[in-house]
């Protein structure tokens, strides 16, 4: 007798689930329009797909299971069946164009936060991050110094690297400092995630959700930075608070010195230069922002191919130059092509399977009865407001795609106001955003979902108040 082994379980009970909703779907008279499937038991698989691997998603740290893996899945099981009832209506032609376009507005993403991630790879491999940590460790500054001058970094950190990379980059810092005082850890690392998230927020290319925005075309280039200061009042109304409760104390001082990599400034200048260069694609010449990006990514594979190229003129002088020896790091020639391997491939199939599990469900329906629901009956200020509560549970890229799906009428300040509640919100709790997530992994045991949780009330002070600030400081936009 065959034994049926645990994946063939799960296809069994997936099917055994599906084919009677399919069923039912398909027995629908034919169209030549959109199916509302809304109410159909479809349409409540479909749900059903997307909540259970979104589950798994929010379990990542306690199942180990890579966050891409379930919504990936649940993709292509959600279009497989909009595919299959679609095909049965004798209509595939419009499933097909649905989902084409969902995976034009992935492939920009992707390509876009491809060439930033190998930038940020190869300047950490040029150790321009821990130049600048051991840098901030040999001034001997006191924990209230390190509080403000790691959430502070943070801030003007993230708008061009990703709030990620400087959360992790700051709470090195901060556990190399103060490693053995865990309510400095806690509450320096709880400053750093509201820092970093809250400087995202006012930067096209600090966030997705901006980064998402931007390439929609709903908000310019330089109207983003009209967020700054609703941003900085985000950040700084929390810190100010807790800096009374920070240790004021004087750690021990390191002589710790790191010397950046040949060629980590030219590196940082060319990053400069392909920001520069996305933003005149996009409002000089009309072009999608992820063109200027790639042309960006070519900056540095001409440089990757000098510092190749002419690596073996400095091996001679590693002997007798000690300082150069420092400098030349691994004898290894600079690989462009390591740099993009390793990029953070989880994080970009991650968000292959979000914006395919909530376009399937916007193509469903869906998106259109939370729009009606939210905006037209809430008001878009209401609906904002909820947009950023709502990321401080579930990551605010689903949130934000969601939203720009619906595509709701609002004014450039509505719009504003989404990009940051959706940026901001996720400070609330510590699982709201990437940077809460890492960093409790990175400081386990001293910044815990709890010790984050007690500082909520203080970090909703500074939601309120960033929301408040931009509704008075951008009226003209509203």
């Amino acid at each position: 007798m065959s034994r049926l082994t645990a994946p063939g379980v799960l296809f069994t009970l997936l099917v055994t689930t599906l084919l009677p909703c399919l069923a039912l779907a398909s027995g629908e008279a034919a169209e030549h329009t959109r199916l509302d499937l809304t109410q159909s038991s479809v349409g409540y698989a479909a749900i059903a797909i997307f909540v259970f691997a979104y589950l798994l998603v929010i379990g990542e740290e306690f199942i180990h299971l890579r966050k891409s893996k379930p919504v990936i899945l649940g993709a292509g099981l959600i279009w497989g069946i909009i595919g299959w009832v679609y095909t049965q209506h004798g209509m595939p032609q419009l499933a097909e164009q649905a989902v084409r376009h969902n995976l034009l507005e992935y492939a920009e993403l992707m390509l876009f936060l491809l060439v930033a991630m190998t930038y940020i790879n190869t300047m950490e491999e040029r150790r321009v991050f821990d130049a600048l940590r051991a840098w901030l460790i040999r001034k001997g500054f006191g924990f209230r110094q390190l509080f403000w001058m790691t959430g502070i970094l943070a801030f003007f950190i993230s708008p061009v690297a990703d709030n990620l990379t400087t959360a992790l980059l700051m709470c090195a810092v901060v556990l190399a400092v103060g490693g053995d005082n865990a309510r400095f850890v806690t509450l320096a690392c709880i400053n750093i995630v509201v820092g970093a998230n809250a400087g995202g927020a006012f930067s096209p290319f600090g966030d997705i959700t901006t980064l998402m925005v931007w390439q929609k075309g709903m908000v310019n280039f330089w109207t983003f930075f009209t967020l700054f200061i609703p941003a900085m009042v985000n950040f700084v109304l929390p810190a100010a608070i807790m800096h009374f409760v920070v240790p004021n104390q004087q750690p021990a001082a390191s002589d710790e010195l790191v010397c950046t990599l040949r060629g980590a400034r030219r590196i940082m200048a060319l990053f400069l230069l392909t920001i520069v260069t996305a933003v005149s694609f996009h409002n000089f010449l009309g072009l999608p922002p992820v063109v200027g990006m790639l042309t960006g990514l070519a900056y540095l594979q001409f440089f990757g191919f000098y510092l190749k190229t002419t690596h073996h003129k400095y091996l001679a002088r590693r002997a007798g130059n000690p300082e150069h020896d420092e400098q030349m790091g691994d004898i290894v020639p600079f690989d462009i092509f390591k740099k993009v391997a390793r990029a953070e491939w989880d994080t970009l199939l991650f968000f292959y399977g979000v914006v395919l599990c909530v376009g399937g469900l916007g193509f469903l329906g869906y998106l259109a009865l939370a729009s009606q629901v939210m905006y037209d009956q809430w008001g878009a200020t209401s609906a904002n407001i909820t947009v950023g509560m709502l990321s401080a549970i579930v990551d605010n890229i689903p949130v934000m795609f969601a939203v720009l799906t619906m595509g709701p009428d609002m004014s450039t300040g509505q719009w504003l106001l989404v990009t940051m509640t959706a940026g901001v919100g996720g400070s609330l709790l510590s699982i709201g955003s990437a940077a809460g997530v890492a960093l409790m992994g990175q400081a386990r045991g001293k910044y815990t979902f709890f010790g984050h949780l007690k500082w909520t009330p203080v970090i909703a002070i500074g939601y309120a108040a960033s929301i408040a600030v931009h509704m008075w400081i951008n009226a003209d936009y509203f």
